[in-house]
């Protein structure tokens, strides 16, 4: 009791210390004064890792690697870093090191880009017109390269590679990210049970590994329907095993 009682007033330390810390504010800061940046970016990583290890936990689903668009959805917001995606790639890659340093793990997202989407894949599915080149040029850049041991899928559409099936669903886009982003590592579903995914929760599992993704993620809490994701779950395969052996080692 004493040790949570210490970790829930160290949370509450951090929280009103950083509470309005957004990654927004970092990328403005990293372009104002990149010294004060990288100072306070760190030190709001350690306490934050610190958090964690206390909660016995080992993984944090960031960086958010998604720009900032003006009169897109505001599901994105201040959760980007920046609309030029060579400083958030640029943090990216900091957040990655800077947690890895801290045995921590990260999950890159939304990968390959969320941030053009208009509307919140929470309740509705985004469909995104621009052109392959433009995005290659924009949107792809911020995830290529990156070294975290996990990445997770947008439930977008990008219409111009395919016109039918989100990220998530889509082997087209799952080999883009694999061929052209060079992501390597273990690639995670965003949450089945958004409303951006039309077909049963069955049937979205079933699309996501066939799609290519290697892990599924229900966040709902319903019972029922996280049973249907694991019968539908395919048993973990050589290379999942091989990458996780791989992400253990830095956080042993």
């Amino acid at each position: 009791m004493i040790v949570l009682y210490q970790v829930c007033l160290l949370f509450f330390f951090v929280y009103r210390l950083f509470d309005n810390l957004t990654s927004e504010y970092f990328g403005n800061l990293y372009v104002k004064n990149k010294k004060e940046f990288n100072i306070l970016y760190k030190l709001f990583i350690d306490k934050t890792s610190h958090i964690l290890e206390n909660l016995g936990i080992n993984i944090n689903t960031v960086p958010v690697l998604d720009l900032r668009y003006k009169k897109s959805s505001k599901v994105i917001g201040d959760r980007s870093f920046s609309k030029d995606p060579k400083i958030v790639s640029k943090i990216g890659d900091l957040c990655i090191n800077h947690f890895k340093i801290n045995s921590i793990g990260t999950i890159i997202k939304h990968i390959p880009g969320h941030g053009l989407a208009k509307v919140d894949s929470h309740y509705f599915t985004p469909i995104i017109d621009k052109s392959v080149n433009y995005l290659k040029k924009r949107d792809f850049i911020p995830f290529k390269n990156k070294k975290a041991f996990f990445a997770m899928t947008g439930h977008i559409i990008f219409r111009k590679i395919d016109a039918i099936n989100t990220v998530t669903h889509s082997k087209k886009m799952v080999q883009l990210i694999r061929n052209h982003i060079k992501f390597k590592n273990i690639l995670i579903s965003d949450d089945l049970s958004m409303k951006s995914l039309k077909s049963s929760i069955k049937e979205n599992t079933i699309k996501t590994f066939k799609a290519g993704c290697n892990l599924a993620l229900h966040c709902n809490g319903n019972l029922k329907e996280m049973n249907i994701v694991a019968e539908n779950s395919p048993k973990l395969s050589s290379f999942v095993i091989k990458k996780t052996s791989q992400f253990y080692k830095i956080i042993s």
